[in-house]
């Protein structure tokens, strides 16, 4: 699995198009020709773009569930809503369809943040603003998700 890193900024033009930072397309190179899949984030106002891998893996876990309850359909169809396959063309660029610049509600600034194995694509001043939100209970957050006796290596 690709751990992806970095915090990186950049700008949609008028099309929805975005060019990836040459560190975070360094990042991408091992898996470029498998393709990508963008969808909208769930608990955000974010988009998430997932190597075709990374989402392949997240789909067999939500097959692997009851498929035959509500619950299942009505989360099944909210969160391929809008999902799309999309490439990174040769020169760095990736394509964001307008429904998903809408959800995400992208002006021009955008952000592109590493979350593990994919990228969540923001509107800027957005990202700044959830930044902000979390940023008190930032602490408290990582204690109790680590206070498993887990160790950290």
């Amino acid at each position: 699995m690709t751990h992806l890193i970095g915090q990186f900024e950049c700008k949609a033009d008028a099309k929805g198009r975005v060019n990836l930072p040459v560190a975070l397309k360094q990042q991408l190179v091992p898996i470029l020709e498998k393709g990508f899949v963008l969808k909208r984030s769930v608990f955000q106002t974010c988009l998430e773009l997932y190597p075709k891998e990374a989402y392949d893996e997240l789909m067999m876990k939500i097959v692997a569930k009851n498929q035959f309850s509500r619950n299942y359909d009505t989360f099944l169809r909210n969160f391929l809503a809008g999902s799309q396959e999309v490439s990174i063309e040769e020169h760095g660029r990736v394509q964001i369809p307008k429904p998903l610049i809408s959800f995400a509600q992208i002006k021009k600034e955008v952000v592109l943040a590493s979350a593990i194995n994919r990228i969540e694509i923001w509107d800027k001043a957005r990202y700044e603003a959830v930044l902000q939100e979390g940023q008190d209970v930032y602490a408290d957050l990582a204690e109790a998700i680590f206070s498993d006796n887990d160790q950290l290596s």
